[in-house]
């Protein structure tokens, strides 16, 4: 639904035609290499991929491609790897109207642009040290329940080395504990719910 209202908008524009729409990352790669749009507006959460992977796949095709990438989440982890991709801008499915309009005239234009909001949760948590994947995947346990021998036993490493992992979770989140690390990093787009 907010993909046909998006395009409704979008085509009641002068200056902008909607060539393509698609519902899966797969589908979206297949159409821009099919039609090599001047801008293409991505949704994060997409089917079976998010959108960040569909950018990174259509950027690998094509380098100078201009991607805005649409979401609900403001997580500063899911903004600074969309960026990182690629990404000519991050915005906030909750922009107003006009101000997604000013937004894709900047990026077609061939600018970048990351609004106020959006930089701040980013430069919230500049210099802070990222969770290693193994931390990530022993944070995914804790979050689905596990106990720290659970958690050893499905790792197949010793408990003391899942403390381990924990308390350095906890030391980069700046949590209180292992259920608050689980929770900032929900909200930090480090974890899904």
């Amino acid at each position: 639904m907010f993909r046909e209202g998006l395009a409704l908008i979008l085509a009641s524009q002068p200056d902008m035609a909607v060539v393509a729409q698609a519902s899966t990352a797969e589908e979206a790669l297949q159409e821009y290499r099919r039609l090599r749009p001047d801008l293409v507006l991505m949704d994060h959460r997409l089917p079976g991929t998010s959108g960040t992977e569909a950018l990174i796949a259509i950027r690998n095709q094509d380098p100078q491609a201009r991607v805005i990438m649409l979401t609900t989440s403001s997580g500063d982890m899911e903004i600074q790897r969309a960026l990182r991709a690629g990404a000519a801008a991050y915005v906030l499915k909750s922009t107003p109207k006009n101000e997604l309009l000013k937004i894709i005239r900047t990026v077609a234009s061939g600018q970048r642009h990351i609004p106020p909001d959006v930089a701040g949760v980013v430069a919230e948590h500049l210099g802070q040290e990222d969770l290693t994947p193994r931390e990530l995947e022993v944070l995914r346990l804790v979050r689905d329940g596990n106990r720290n021998k659970q958690i050893a036993d499905r790792l197949s490493i010793s408990e003391t080395t899942v403390n381990f992992h924990i308390k350095n979770i906890v030391d980069k989140l700046q949590a209180n504990d292992r259920t608050h690390a689980v929770t900032i990093a929900v909200r930090r787009g480090l974890l899904e719910i």
